[in-house]
């Protein structure tokens, strides 16, 4: 099965329609499978008694100036259509999880900080879509397990995980991709798996849909120079076009080798592979030895090959002909 690609615009559209619809354009051509934003409102999302922190100074002005304006859903939504690809928008209160349904989301996604909240939990899972989550910061590994009971419990039969360091960005080495593959061993008769990325750079997906991932989610943004909290970390488009491919590459890469492969069934590919060769003059008559053959390059057809060769020097086959030293065996030379 294909990995679902989910192309995260999240709140790189600076409040600016025209963004919005380039960012959708640019997921679209990367060929991504869906276009994901973010909606929430400061009042909702974020007290207004809340300090300062992460450098950051009055969240709920900066929340404000970065949130969605909902009415742009219905729009975005119909654009989506238009450009083929899946428009999501993750949920940060009540009234954005009926105003996506009402728009006709196929899926929605928690959030990581949002994931160990069972009231949003049970109000995504009360839809009966398609849920994905994030198992970010502050989720353990046997949290994951509650939270898919909580989605199913709640009314949605379809959860994906997606294994999730919540640093942006995320240094390499905690990344910890490997485990990917413990979550599938454990959840993965209930869930299906996938990657939230956050590193730099687009070397990560493609290695987690080597380790089994089944759905890639990444930040993207049209200039990673623009200001606000999601610009610096994310790729740009010809990166998510890059990534796209990756991963592609890699989902063919991941098949069982059964025989020949169609580049390997090439018969110029043959002649890099050995014969059986005299090593020196051979009278007919003859019972080959070891003295007798060698193996060397190439391979043609009806030669006999190296795999052969102690078949050739077991002491029952006879040179039915002379033959000079360097001479590539065939089939009738020796019986």
């Amino acid at each position: 099965m294909s990995t679902f690609i989910i192309a995260e615009a999240g709140a790189n559209h600076n409040r600016d329609w025209k963004t919005a619809c380039r960012l959708v354009k640019v997921a679209a051509a990367s060929g991504a499978d869906a276009v994901k934003f973010q909606t929430y409102t400061s009042e909702d999302l974020y007290s207004s008694s809340t300090p300062d922190f992460a450098g950051y100074r009055n969240i709920p002005d900066l929340i404000r100036s970065i949130q969605m304006p909902r009415e742009w859903h219905k729009d975005l939504k119909a654009l989506c259509d238009d450009e083929g690809i899946e428009f999501m928008s993750t949920p940060f209160d009540d009234r954005a999880v009926d105003e996506l349904v009402s728009v006709g989301v196929a899926r929605i996604k928690i959030a990581a900080f949002e994931a160990k909240d069972p009231r949003i939990l049970r109000k995504v899972g009360s839809t009966g879509l398609p849920v994905i989550f994030s198992a970010g910061v502050g989720t353990s590994f046997g949290d994951i397990g509650s939270i898919i009971t909580i989605l199913r419990e709640a009314g949605s039969p379809d959860v994906t995980v997606l294994h999730c360091n919540s640093a942006y960005p995320t240094p390499p080495s905690d990344a910890a991709l490997s485990q990917i593959p413990l979550i599938k061993s454990v959840y993965g008769g209930v869930s299906r798996v996938g990657y939230s990325d956050h590193t730099m750079g687009i070397v990560a997906p493609p290695v987690a849909v080597a380790l089994g991932a089944e759905l890639i989610e990444k930040h993207y943004t049209l200039d990673r120079s623009q200001s606000g909290p999601d610009h610096p970390f994310a790729i740009e488009p010809h990166e998510l076009s890059q990534m796209v491919r990756a991963i592609r590459d890699t989902e063919q890469m991941l098949t069982i080798k059964q025989g020949m492969t169609p580049s390997e069934s090439d018969r110029k590919m043959w002649k890099a592979l050995r014969s059986v060769v005299t090593s020196r003059t051979i009278k007919k008559g003859s019972v080959i030895s070891v003295e007798d053959v060698t193996t060397k390059r190439p391979r043609i057809e009806g030669s006999i090959p190296a795999d052969l060769y102690y078949d050739v020097t077991d002491g029952s086959k006879i040179a039915q002909r002379d033959m000079p030293a360097d001479h590539i065996l065939d089939e009738g030379d020796i019986a």
